[in-house]
């Protein structure tokens, strides 16, 4: 189960990396609309997202539910590049807690009154962070089509 779980980690970040491999630096205050998340936006918060996930299923405080402070550290980010590290980093060490876990942390329930997985078992977080990071993909495809930019084949090997 345990390396199952890692796998979908390993896989969903490359498909990210994969999407937005024909994005560059250059293309990181782009948005298409001023309501919506730049490139660099976008990127650093998946990454957030990640650590919120892995946070708030395997720390004592749970989610954190400030998501005003969160959006105002995502809307700081002004390099893709430096997001996307970011990105990785985020990856990295949500691999890395995985794999310290034991079966029995990975399948304890949140409890009851989580306002997020109500009872569910505390690695079902990896589902929210597959569906997540495909969310944000999906945008950064359009985002670079809309800059002239043909995305790689989200599924093809690294």
């Amino acid at each position: 189960m345990k390396e199952g779980l890692i796998e979908q980690l390993k896989a969903t970040r490359q498909f990210f990396l994969n999407s937005v491999s024909c994005l560059t630096d250059d293309d990181s205050g782009f948005a298409p609309t001023k309501e919506t998340f730049t490139v660099a936006q976008q990127v650093e918060h998946a990454a957030l997202t990640v650590e919120w996930f892995i946070e708030g299923a395997f720390s004592p405080q749970g989610f954190n539910l400030d998501f005003a402070t969160a959006d105002a550290t995502v809307k700081k980010a002004t390099s893709f590049d430096k997001a996307l590290q970011h990105f990785q980093q985020a990856f990295d060490a949500a691999i890395q807690k995985i794999q310290s876990l034991t079966i029995d942390e990975l399948v304890a329930s949140f409890p009851p009154d989580d306002p997020i997985y109500r009872g569910a078992p505390k690695f079902i977080v990896i589902n929210g962070i597959v569906d997540h990071t495909a969310h944000h993909r999906g945008a950064l495809t359009v985002y670079a089509r809309l800059l002239g930019k043909t995305p790689k084949m989200p599924y093809s090997e690294a």
